[in-house]
């Protein structure tokens, strides 16, 4: 879908994740952020002064998705509302851009890429790893085809104290540190692997830290009015089998006894060399002996965000096919919940 206007004119829906998506529209010469919508007035107005221009600001997701001035929204509520807030935004005629994950289930997930598809609109993810500078590097060796084959992947997410205190939909039903955290190493690995098809999934998960007051973010003590509600996992692993063979381990972590050295770190298996996503560093074997090469990527690059407002502005202004639609959030989601529901079940899920 192309589009007539000089920019694109963005709503943002959560003043969290979406402070990261605003100024990255807002530093962009083709977009402005023209409308802001969180239940927390201060919060706008807080944001409001980083803007050279004052945006609406709105209480009601409904009415942010009805302004005429608006021809985006940013979507970045919390789990639940995934769905039912990207459904407003296209019933209206807007383009969508979603934060992770697509949705709290697979069947909101594969409701909301039908309707999507179907509308005509832009509909994209907004996945920081994946859009991230050292994973783009990975991904151009990836298709140049530096590692050959790349056969066998593992990921994971992790952090010594870090379930979120400040929001319930993080630790109740349909959130969880698999869904919050282990989508973006999951996501990028699966792009990085050329995105194959998922056909089955074997897994463990539980909550070791968070039902006990334990683990929070930065150490912190929250009251025991917020940590007796958790209901969701603290910690996450398991294996996602391939059609084309290739198999991948991957693991999410809120709260661990460990020492992560990256938040999200990421190993690639090929026949000609390997990787690790942090520090960037590409495996090889040259003339009989192993090589090491750490890559120092130029601090001036792109952030994600930038990254994602410029694909996101171009698939609306200049009718760039979107590499991130609804429908990879929705083959993640598959993933995740099969390896969720073989560590309810203690079997193997099929994938359809």
């Amino acid at each position: 879908m192309t589009s007539s206007f000089p920019k694109v004119r963005i709503g943002i829906i959560g003043m969290g994740i979406g402070r990261y998506n605003a100024r990255a529209f807002a530093s962009n010469p083709r977009s402005e952020v023209v409308a802001l919508c969180d239940l927390d007035e201060a919060a706008m107005q807080d944001f409001t002064t980083e803007l050279a221009t004052t945006p609406h600001h709105f209480t009601d997701y409904k009415e942010i998705c009805a302004c005429s001035d608006v021809d985006a929204i940013f979507v970045g509520t919390p789990n639940k509302l995934h769905a039912p807030v990207s459904l407003e935004a296209i019933k209206n005629d807007k383009h969508v851009l979603l934060t992770k994950p697509i949705a709290d289930s697979e069947e909101a997930a594969a409701k909301l890429v039908q309707v999507a598809e179907a509308s005509g609109v832009v509909n994209m993810m907004s996945l920081s790893t994946r859009y991230d500078s050292p994973c783009q590097h990975l991904g151009q060796l990836v298709r140049e085809g530096f590692f050959g084959e790349t056969y066998y992947a593992r990921s994971r997410s992790s952090r010594r104290s870090g379930i979120p205190d400040w929001n319930l939909g993080y630790i109740t039903d349909g959130g969880g540190a698999f869904r919050d955290m282990g989508v973006h190493a999951l996501d990028a690995v699966w792009w990085l692997l050329g995105m194959p098809k998922a056909i089955s999934a074997t897994g463990v998960s539980g909550a070791k830290f968070g039902p006990k007051g334990l683990g929070y973010w930065d150490f912190n003590q929250p009251d025991a009015k917020y940590y007796s509600q958790f209901s969701a996992d603290d910690y996450a692993g398991g294996f996602i089998r391939f059609a084309n063979g290739t198999g991948l381990q991957i693991e999410s972590f809120y709260a661990s006894h460990q020492a992560p050295t990256a938040e999200i770190q990421i190993e690639l298996f090929g026949t000609e060399a390997g990787a690790q996503l942090s520090p960037l560093t590409l495996y090889q074997t040259v003339n009989g002996a192993p090589q090491d090469t750490t890559i120092t990527l130029p601090q001036n690059l792109p952030t994600s965000w930038e990254n994602i407002a410029e694909h996101f502005i171009s698939c609306i202004l200049d009718g760039t096919t979107c590499d991130a639609p609804f429908n990879h959030g929705w083959q993640i989601q598959q993933m995740l919940e099969a390896v969720l529901e073989s560590a309810r079940t203690g079997k193997e899920v099929r994938i359809a």
